[in-house]
């Protein structure tokens, strides 16, 4: 798919401003995960996560819209953790992202985390997409929303999308936004291979799943790799994309695009976060 039409996006809030649940219906509402596969929380893979109401790692997904001009988008999106705790979470996704959707609760407005969220997504220099969510809340107080956005978060008040998650409404023109208001990734067409890191994981049957964005060049199962940091050198054996349910290889990922890898690398410490894939 041409990187004109990939668009790498998080989301952001403070805690409780439904910022999981706008994830699900983002999921459903393209199709991503069938009926049968529907359930609340669906990027939230630890117990305490779901337990507790709360997002505490990141999680990348890629999806894929058909967007009002015919055309279909590739939307990798990186969800992030609402509370101040986890700010480096948060960081570290955004760095890999060209866009963010700001999500304000209606009833709540714009609170401390909001504010740091999108001090990061500033010096990031990253496109804001305001997001007023739960709009069908009887508390619902636009009128002092729109005040702390224009006074507080200096964003005018008639870009921010009418929402309500947990309802459906406004998903569409969040999905349009998206589309229109985030620029595409940008990369020089150099051929050389260059991957920010931004997490990992392991598995004891694969070793590390290193979590990338790929700034430019491509990567493919077979070819060697180079961490930056480390030095350390490994033979790739699969890639592709991250999707809701698990990991779905390709043959190889280009410029613009958040993926995985796996290399038999036994050690996280070789994969450190921040480091470039070369």
């Amino acid at each position: 798919m041409s990187i004109e039409l990939t668009r790498n996006f998080s989301i952001i809030a403070h805690i409780d401003h439904g910022k999981t649940t706008l994830s699900d219906r983002l999921l459903e509402k393209t199709n991503t995960i069938s009926e049968r596969e529907k359930q609340d929380q669906l990027l939230d893979a630890m117990d305490l996560e779901r337990e507790k109401g709360i997002t505490i790692k990141s999680h990348p997904v890629t999806i894929f819209y058909k967007a009002g001009d015919g055309k279909t988008y590739k939307l990798n999106l990186l969800d992030t953790p609402g509370h101040v705790d986890f700010s480096y979470e948060v960081s570290r996704s955004l760095a890999a992202c060209e866009g963010a959707l700001l999500i304000v609760d209606a009833a709540q407005g714009v609170e401390a985390q909001t504010l740091a969220n999108m001090h990061l997504a500033m010096d990031l220099n990253l496109a804001i997409i305001p997001v007023i969510n739960k709009i069908d809340l009887p508390s619902a107080n636009l009128p002092k929303v729109y005040r702390q956005l224009e006074d507080i978060v200096c964003i005018p008040h008639e870009e921010a999308i009418h929402a309500s998650a947990k309802m459906g409404i406004g998903i569409d023109d969040i999905l349009e936004a998206v589309v229109q208001r985030i620029p595409p990734p940008k990369t020089e067409q150099d051929g050389l291979l260059r991957a920010l890191v931004f997490d990992s994981v392991y598995d004891a049957y694969r070793g590390v799943i290193v979590y990338m964005r790929l700034k430019q060049g491509t990567i493919k199962p077979g070819m060697e790799v180079k961490m930056m940091a480390t030095g350390a050198t490994f033979k790739v054996l699969e890639c592709g994309l991250m999707r809701p349910l698990g990991l779905e290889p390709a043959k190889q990922l280009e410029a613009g695009q958040v993926g995985y890898f796996t290399a038999s690398i036994k050690d996280v410490h070789e994969t450190q976060i921040g480091d470039t894939v070369t």
